[in-house]
């Protein structure tokens, strides 16, 4: 019998166990029963009376509470004469949702709304419904509910955010938070791209390298104007600062006009980068900056080659780890140069450790196919190398030398006593979905093995995340076959079993050997919900109709985004993609009875072999144990399957041997849209009015139909760019699917475009510049003119002419020098109209266009005021007992205000102390230093542990912390506790004398302590024994001793407010108020009460020690006093 378990097994998600009986002579019960939270559940319960059998069972297990994934799972078969029983440990983790989060941008401008979705699935991507983000300090949203598995929400900035980066946070039901940023700041978009192309890699062999720059449009055209670009290479150390500029990098520059595609190039020679010389950065820089014409706008582009000294490599590729003597090994290298371009036709050599040495020549992809013949081999592990060319060797400290890379590779022994072994052929390409492949499998089946048996049994599995996702079998006839030969597997390639498909093959000899091989597939990471998107038509008029077409499972929900693709070059996002969402998985594969931090044992050697000691001519000869050799149970190892079986799957060990060590765990190796333009319809319009400029065009939610697809109507905005759009889906059925990116480009032949500032002051002039492109097929005249305004002034930079001229691809810019007059937003429009003009431009003949073209483009613009900004603030804490309460407030402005820049705004917190508790934990610290310092810090804590636990805030780990920290301040505090029970700053050492106030302080905080950490209740006493011996007969407290630093005593430094401090101290113990030391002190407290010349500190904490005592009378007189002596302003009091 064999069972096979994953051993990682997930919560509330179907798994699978599988069950394989052969051989059988009488009927048997199998049951396997999971020890799980404190019960045993079952997972299989049968009878079985066939004499083969193999089946796979789902289950699946309720959430779990325990803290410790290991659990047991026990299989017993029973039968009238058989019985086996195997207890065997597993890990159950619970099921984590995957969540992410997608806002519409990934950088708004103050005032602009922030709109985001939360997305959860689970490991199958099927939609899950629970999330929620919470603990935002600007916006929360409590208990929301996913619909679909996701939920889309929004908040408004305000128009004077704080710039930066900001969060959104989800919380899980687990308490798991997923993170998402995006940026707010004040930005003008850009119009064009800065593209710079160049070579990933160079090696330190090339003299030279080519070098493009191009600068397209957001709407596609070629960018006209000046490019400048630096070539660097950084020194590693770069030198003080008054070297300068050429300290920190050795560069070249370029600079040239751009040609008619937008591009320039230059072939750059690498000597002055000395590439063989070390002491310098391995990567050549280039910052490249295109100067627009006429409106001077500049941007940048960046990109870098990395310098590599490695001239080839050679790698070995889809290898197995262990060879099988009789079977060929089979393998295939690749030859690739430096920067991973493969090298065809070029000799490798491949040899065998101690022996055979073969070359084999690269195919056109750089790989040569080798076979080793392994019958003669006889070590538990052999090496295998491959080399391209041996380079001399030379070192010198200030060069660097060219390298070949050679291969390696170490092979170990298969354990296999009848010599009898299975062979997965591998695959080098990534499987794709949809489709189904050709398993191919080798096999030698020995008589030892199989003995008389003609008809045998191959049993295969396929896992994939971490489950069992496929099994079957495979019927042999050794009639019809040959016992060494071939037979193939049909695996279907779906979803299901990406992003790795991990398949086992085996069978079952008689003689109990299990003989088996497994090997991995990578399979396209695709989803089970095939999402297409796209634009009809894919270009079209800005302000004309166009439609969004989906196609996806029926009954789907998809979620579907536009942005313009200015600001994806303003700020490049992190896409959405099939790797970001396969990225989300907690298991892609397993590996090795490991998952993160959880291990699993591996299970003890049962039956071993008594080892027998053999004399001949008086020598001893006893077994040797291999030590690199790997068998079946390494392979089940490997997968993260769990064995529990009466087969032979381990090689049998010797009992006794001290050379036992379980086989090392094994590294894993890192598993190695444009469509035709559409012409453009000539239109009858005459003019096109364009003032709807957004940067998120289309943002929603779209249900699709029982027949699968949906189509959307919507309107092209005015912007003349790229549209980059995407949708994913979620469906109950098909679960996740994400649609590739489109782009809808909007255009028209004739436009006019405004230059502008993100925001001016008002009263100053700034340049406002207004470009005419023309993409027409002929040549024109155009006139220009700005909309007068009461809100600005205007007049033209040069002499204003009547028309311009414009042939194809020209473009012109007018300029005015403009000084605005009114604050906020201000409007301006320009237009520009072709004319019904003959004069001629230069030699060529103007056309008229038919229907007189006019394009208007209506921008706004942010005016700031002038002056300097003064912000004031007002708080008030209100409370609220259901019934609504009002608060005034006054909001005068100064004499001085610039004219209409006055304004307010408000916010209310529901918890006063949120914000400022919300990184409370920070607060935590350490005690260190002197008497006085060590209390000073360690006092925080206990407030800060207090708050936390009252509210529900208390995490474990903030409490260890604060507990940790008390504990170290608690037994650093008693080096300066005297003999007679005082404190002091130095402590004992020193000669000095106790202090009081120090010495209430610590009563005080060890008193608050007590409730977290153990504090030996002596130190308490012996503190009040010697505090009371420093009270006078009036009740009073003698000052005594000397501390650095006053601001602990409030500044203040009489009897009376000594006096107050330590009966708050007393009575915080809490002691009694009849306790004659507490007594005493408070007939004191009376007395000076009575007195009119007290600080208005002292007051205060006499008010508190009343408050303590119960004294309201006495508390309510001297809080009336403070009232009297209060400084106010406004709502504000101060003393």
């Amino acid at each position: 019998y064999m069972v096979l378990l994953p051993f990682l097994i997930h919560t509330d998600s179907p798994e699978k166990v599988c069950v394989q009986l052969t051989h059988l002579n009488e009927s048997v019960t199998l049951s396997a029963t999971l020890e799980y939270q404190g019960e045993n559940r079952s997972l299989i319960d049968d009878v079985v009376s066939e004499k083969d059998l193999f089946t796979c069972i789902p289950f699946s297990l309720p959430k779990s509470n325990s803290q410790s994934p290991v659990t047991f799972i026990t299989v017993v078969v029973k039968g009238a004469t058989l019985q086996f029983r195997s207890r065997k440990s597993v890990l159950v983790k619970n099921s984590e949702s995957l969540v992410f989060v997608q806002t519409d941008k990934p950088i708004y401008k103050p005032g602009q709304t922030v709109l985001f979705r939360i997305v959860s699935l689970d490991k199958d991507f099927r939609p899950l419904d629970e999330v929620d983000p919470k603990k935002n300090r600007l916006y929360q949203w409590t208990k929301a509910e996913l619909k679909g598995g996701l939920i889309q929400l929004f908040f408004n900035l305000t128009s004077e955010p704080m710039q930066g980066t900001y969060t959104v946070v989800a919380q899980k039901t687990s308490g798991k938070t997923i993170r998402h940023s995006f940026s707010v700041e004040e930005y003008v978009l850009p119009k064009f791209e800065v593209m710079v192309k160049m070579p990933k890699v160079i090696t330190i062999l090339d003299e030279k390298l080519k070098v493009t720059v191009c600068g397209l449009y957001t709407f596609g055209k070629p960018v006209p104007g000046l490019v400048s670009f630096r070539v660097c290479r950084k020194f590693e150390h770069a030198a003080t600062a008054c070297y300068g500029e050429e300290a920190k990098a050795v560069c070249d520059e370029f600079s040239g006009q751009t040609d008619n595609y937008g591009c320039i190039s230059e072939v750059v020679k690498t000597k002055l980068f000395q590439l063989k010389r070390s002491g310098y950065e391995n990567k050549l820089h280039v910052e490249a900056k295109i100067k627009e014409e006429e409106t001077g706008v500049e941007l940048t582009g960046t990109s870098f080659s990395e310098i590599t000294t490695t001239i080839s490599k050679i790698t070995f590729e889809q290898s197995d780890s262990h060879y099988k003597p009789g079977i060929p090994f089979f393998g295939q290298v690749k030859l690739v140069d430096g920067s991973g371009v493969p090298i065809a036709n070029e000799v490798v050599r491949i040899s065998l450790q101690g022996g055979q040495e073969n070359n084999y020549t690269t195919n056109e992809e750089g790989r040569a196919r080798f076979a080793l013949n392994t019958s003669m081999l006889y070590f538990d592990s052999i090496g295998i190398r491959a080399t391209h060319k041996v380079h001399p060797y030379c070192y010198d400290r200030s060069w660097v030398a060219p390298y070949y890379e050679e291969g390696y590779l170490q092979l170990k022994r298969f354990y296999s006593p009848s010599n009898s072994f299975l062979k997965i052929e591998p695959k080098s390409k990534t499987l794709s979905c949809g489709s189904s492949t050709e398993v191919r499998v080798h096999y030698i089946l020995t008589p030892e093995a199989i003995g008389e048996q003609k008809k045998i049994i191959f049993y295969y599995l396929v896992m994939a995340k971490g489950i069992i996702k496929q099994a079957g079998t495979h019927m042999l006839d050794l009639n019809q076959e040959s016992a060494n030969g071939v037979f193939l597997l049909q695996l279907p390639v779906q979803a299901d079993i990406a992003p790795v498909a991990q398949v086992l093959v085996y069978t079952t000899a008689p003689s109990r050997e299990v003989i088996a091989d497994s090997t991995k597939f990578n399979v396209e990471k695709c989803f089970s919900n095939k999402v297409d998107l796209s634009f009809s038509p894919s270009e079209g008029m800005p302000s004309s109709d166009a439609h969004l077409l989906f196609r996806a499972s029926p009954n789907s929900l998809c979620a579907v985004r536009a942005v313009d693709k200015s600001v994806l070059l303003m700020k490049p996002e992190a896409d959405l993609s099939p790797s970001s969402v396969y990225s989300l998985l907690p298991v892609k594969e397993l590996h090795d009875y490991q998952h993160g931090p959880d291990m699993l044992l591996d299970e003890p050697l049962e039956n071993c072999v008594p080892l027998k000691r053999i004399v001949l001519n008086g020598i001893t000869y006893s077994p040797v144990v291999e030590m690199n050799e790997e068998d079946t149970y390494s392979i089940l190892k490997e997968m993260g399957l769990k064995v529990f079986t009466n087969t032979n799957v381990r090689k049998p060990w010797y009992c006794n041997t001290d050379n036992y060590v379980p086989a090392g765990a094994h590294l894993a190796l890192p598993s190695v849209m444009s469509g035709p333009p559409h012409a453009m319809r000539t239109s009858e319009l005459m003019e096109t009015v364009r003032k709807y400029f957004p940067e998120t065009w289309i943002w929603s939610l779209v249900s699709i139909s029982s027949e699968g697809n949906a189509d959307i109507d919507v309107t092209i905005p005015d912007t003349i760019t790229e549209w980059k759009a995407n949708a994913f889906c979620t469906s109950a059925d098909t679960g996740f699917g994400l649609s590739p990116t489109v782009s809808l480009r909007a255009f028209q032949p004739f436009f006019v475009e405004l230059t502008m500032p993100y925001s001016v002051v008002r009263g100053e002039s700034f340049t406002l510049k207004a470009t005419i492109f023309n993409y027409l097929t002929a040549c024109i005249r155009v006139s220009v003119t700005l909309a007068q305004s009461t809100h600005f002034l205007a007049t033209p930079v040069e002499k204003e002419e009547e028309s311009l001229c414009l042939c194809e691809n020209g473009r012109k810019t007018v300029a005015w020098l403009v000084t605005p007059k009114s604050l906020g937003q201000v409007e301006f429009s320009a237009s520009a109209e072709a004319l019904q003009n003959q004069q001629p431009c230069g030699n060529a003949i103007v056309e008229t266009p038919e229907k007189g073209r006019k394009d208007t483009v209506i921008r706004q613009l942010l005016v700031e005021p002038e002056g300097f900004e003064k912000e004031t603030a007002q708080n008030s804490v209100l409370c609220v007992k259901g019934v609504p309460v009002k608060e005034k407030f006054s909001l005068l402005l100064p004499s001085n205000v610039v004219q209409d820049s006055g304004r307010a705004y408000f916010s209310v917190l529901g918890d006063i102390m949120g914000t400022a508790m919300q990184n409370l934990h920070q607060l935590l610290q350490m005690p260190f230093g002197c008497g006085e310092q060590n209390m000073v810090l360690f006092a925080p804590n206990i407030y800060v542990l207090d708050y936390l636990s009252k509210t529900g805030q208390l995490s474990e780990e903030v409490k260890s912390k604060a507990i940790g920290y008390l504990v170290s301040g608690y037994q650093r505090q008693l080096n300066y506790k005297h003999p007679d029970g005082s404190y002091s700053t130095f402590g004992p050492r020193y000669g000095q004398s106790g202090n009081t106030w120090l010495t209430a302080f610590v009563l005080k905080s060890f008193a608050q302590a007590r409730l977290h950490i153990f504090i030996d209740e002596r130190h308490i006493p012996d503190a009040l024994v010697w505090l009371s011996y420093k009270q006078k007969e009036n009740g009073c407290f003698r000052t005594s001793g000397t501390l650095l630093n006053n601001a602990m005593k409030g500044g203040v430094d009489n009897e009376v407010s000594l006096t107050a401090y330590i009966t708050i101290a007393l009575l915080e113990i809490p002691l009694p108020i009849t306790h004659s030391v507490v007594r005493n002190a408070l007939f004191c407290l009376e007395t000076a009460a009575d007195e009119k010349e007290n600080h208005v500190y002292t007051k205060a904490l006499m008010a508190y020690a009343f408050a303590l005592a119960g004294k309201e009378e006495k508390r309510k007189a001297l809080l009336g006093s403070l009232e009297k002596e209060a400084v106010k302003k406004g709502e504000c009091s101060s003393w």
